[in-house]
């Protein structure tokens, strides 16, 4: 049986973390957006984090993600897309979501411009960044992303808004804050021609405080705060 329980205090004490580690950055506590990861939680799961004060939730796979939507329709949650984008999965993800955080291509920013309703605000996106070099990983290089947000740029359908990235897995410390600064350095150079971009979506559950040292805007947090998973789900 699901604890609700102990997933309020885990939302209190991630909550305070991030605060916490706020002030030792001298950032303000409201400076970083928590994210909940919420990938094979159910929607039960995401109601109980909304009543303790949750409102933005990531969500890896579009036929769960749109299942839980369709459940929590009443709540005003408010959706990111956070995992890797099949063409044939672009419409639903435009018409559904308010966030994307992980456009690494021209082909599919064109997409979802062009299916994101014109009802809608434009959707909110970040590109996603191969900042550890890694062969098999998804997202651009580093040199070629001031042209890619260029061009994404030209499409009213979609609100570039900074950049996002999975550096490669370490329990080194000093190794995360390496990648973390890259990354903020490379926003710094493309807030020199993009002045507007806001948003540095990098730190998960296990390297929250090195991700919010060096300048994270929002963390994407699921394990912290549901425990491990208990099932998977196929892409």
């Amino acid at each position: 049986m699901i604890n609700m329980i102990n997933i309020v205090n885990n939302f209190t004490q991630v909550s305070l973390n991030i605060s916490n580690f706020c002030t030792a950055s001298h950032r303000a506590a409201n400076s970083v957006l928590l994210l909940a990861v919420s990938k094979t939680r159910s929607a039960a799961q995401l109601a109980e984090l909304y009543r303790a004060g949750q409102r933005h939730f990531g969500e890896n796979y579009l036929q769960e993600a749109l299942d839980k939507q369709q459940l929590l329709a009443d709540l005003p949650l408010i959706w990111h897309f956070i995992g890797p984008i099949q063409s044939n999965k672009t419409r639903a993800i435009a018409e559904n979501f308010s966030w994307v955080h992980s456009i690494d291509r021209l082909k599919i920013a064109k997409r979802l411009a062009e299916q994101r309703p014109v009802d809608l605000a434009p959707l909110n996106v970040c590109i996603q960044v191969n900042i550890s070099n890694e062969a098999n990983k998804a997202g651009c290089l580093s040199q070629d992303c001031l042209a890619l947000i260029s061009q994404i740029s030209e499409f009213k359908q979609l609100k570039v808004r900074g950049l996002m990235a999975i550096p490669k897995a370490t329990e080194n410390v000093v190794e995360q804050r390496a990648a973390f600064a890259a990354m903020s350095q490379l926003l710094l150079q493309c807030q020199a021609k993009y002045p507007d971009l806001d948003t540095l979506s990098m730190g998960m559950s296990a390297d929250i405080e090195p991700a919010i040292a060096q300048g994270a805007t929002i963390v994407r947090v699921g394990t912290a705060l549901f425990g491990p998973r208990i099932y998977s789900q196929d892409p």
